[in-house]
């Protein structure tokens, strides 16, 4: 029997940080893991997937021929590079008892990982999530990839099929067709239901210069499997339609991964969204907290290291923090990227600018995109989406500023240096005292002052 401080089940992102983080302030820490280190976001997601689309649209700037199989080393030895930093011999060296076996709770305050039998103070599951496999006719029958297979391909897919238009499957679409292949995108509604739809319109314009055939408000009815191609037949407007390629990938979303947890023995309520926790992060069962994916609600690495920094306070220092979910930042890394924080930009009190009209934007061909800033009468910050070119670099001030409850004025009041892509936050933060400025109050205002001595 193992007596532990903390025994933390997933050594995804928030399971990482978590354990790192308590076993250098002091904490005696057991950590389960029954796959990949990591998790999802280094080894199937973030990193590879980012790190394919640098190299699409390097290709897809320059036109030099392709060799797929060089993109996908720099893929691999990304993983590879940063898998330093996540592996089971930095952990034990920081103290972790890294346990590499199937996590699964006996009893309230009893979990079973392999041969071991741990009791701990406080338990966390990091579990994350895992791709969500819509129940379609003849899909189990066909070769499918994932974003957890996709990086395997040692070839370019000549006609892909994505199913799903989230941010997985607009991401990897658009990758692949800078790269050459010819891909159909089918979408349940429109494409990024979540973001703006002014911002979603600009990024379907990029899309139609590629070779991407984009089909939206489609339900999928079957897959097919032919001797070398599979067709996939949809419904759009009441009328099926099909169409044929060469690989499928589906990206409908993600369920989490409580499955092997055996979470009714633990007495912790859960959903097929994820598992309930407080604002505290804690489950029905006191002794037992979640974090990340696991609970269903914003999916993003960063919410993972977030939550993370939450349970070192209250778990270490007895604190009672609470997640604040006001300023969750999002980015969706197309080319333009989506970025986005804060309540919604497609109506109320909205001010813009334009990347056409920054001058950095034009020295460097990158005018696609704008900055969409919402507010309150006061100029107080409530919402902002950024679509153009480093659009989630731009983010981090909006953020702050939205956190903080800030107005406009943290805006026009600083200095930026020329020429940058900055200057569209300062730009768009002064058009909305613009109106006030010279209004013919403000006129007559001054016109009186110049008559002074």
């Amino acid at each position: 029997m193992k007596k532990v401080d903390l025994a933390i089940i997933g050594g995804g992102a928030g399971g990482l940080s978590l354990a790192a983080g308590a076993a250098q302030l002091g904490a005696k820490v057991v950590l389960v893991e029954n796959n990949k280190m990591g998790g999802d976001c280094l080894n199937y997601g973030c990193v590879p997937s980012k790190a394919l689309l640098a190299q699409a649209k390097h290709h897809h700037q320059t036109q030099h021929p392709l060799d797929f199989a060089k993109v996908m080393k720099h893929v691999h030895d990304t993983i590879a590079h940063i898998a330093v930093h996540d592996s089971v011999e930095r952990f034990t060296k920081l103290g972790v008892d890294v346990i590499e076996a199937t996590g699964q709770f006996v009893d309230p305050r009893t979990l079973q990982a392999g041969k071991e039998t741990i009791q701990a103070k406080r338990f966390v599951i990091a579990t994350g999530s895992s791709p969500s496999i819509p129940p379609v006719e003849g899909l189990p029958d066909i070769p499918f990839y994932t974003n957890e297979t996709i990086f395997a391909l040692t070839k370019l897919p000549k006609k892909l099929i994505v199913i799903g238009g989230g941010p997985i499957g607009c991401e990897l679409a658009q990758a692949f067709a800078m790269l050459g292949s010819e891909v159909t995108l089918l979408a349940r509604s429109h494409i990024l239901p979540k973001e703006d739809n002014d911002c979603v319109a600009i990024l379907r314009e990029q899309f139609q210069r590629l070779p991407i055939t984009l089909t939206e408000n489609t339900a999928i009815q079957c897959c097919t499997k032919q001797r070398t191609n599979i067709d996939v037949t949809y419904q759009q407007d009441g009328t099926d339609h099909t169409v044929t390629g060469t690989h499928v990938l589906i990206a409908t979303g993600r369920s989490p991964n409580v499955d092997t947890l055996n979470l009714p023995a633990a007495e912790v309520r859960f959903s097929q969204r994820g598992i309930e926790v407080s604002d505290r992060l804690q489950t029905s069962n006191k002794r037992i907290f979640a974090i990340g994916d696991v609970i269903g609600q914003q999916q993003f690495t960063h919410m993972a290291n977030y939550h993370a920094s939450i349970l070192v306070r209250n778990l270490l220092f007895r604190q009672r923090a609470k997640i604040d979910q006001s300023a969750v930042p999002w980015v969706t890394y197309t080319d333009p990227e989506i970025a986005h924080v804060g309540a919604s930009t497609d109506t109320g009190m909205v001010t813009e600018w334009p990347f056409a009209e920054n001058d950095r934007a034009q020295t460097e061909q990158l005018t696609t995109g704008k900055i969409k800033v919402a507010t309150n009468k006061k100029g107080r910050v409530l919402g902002v989406t950024i679509i153009g070119t480093h659009a989630g670099e731009l983010l981090l001030p909006w953020i702050m500023t939205i956190r903080e409850g800030k107005t406009l004025r943290s805006f026009t009041d600083t200095i930026v240096p020329y020429p940058t892509l900055s200057e569209i936050s300062k730009r768009a933060a002064g058009a909305f005292y613009t109106p006030k400025l010279f209004a013919p109050g403000t006129k007559r205002l001054v016109r009186w002052l110049l008559k002074l001595p």
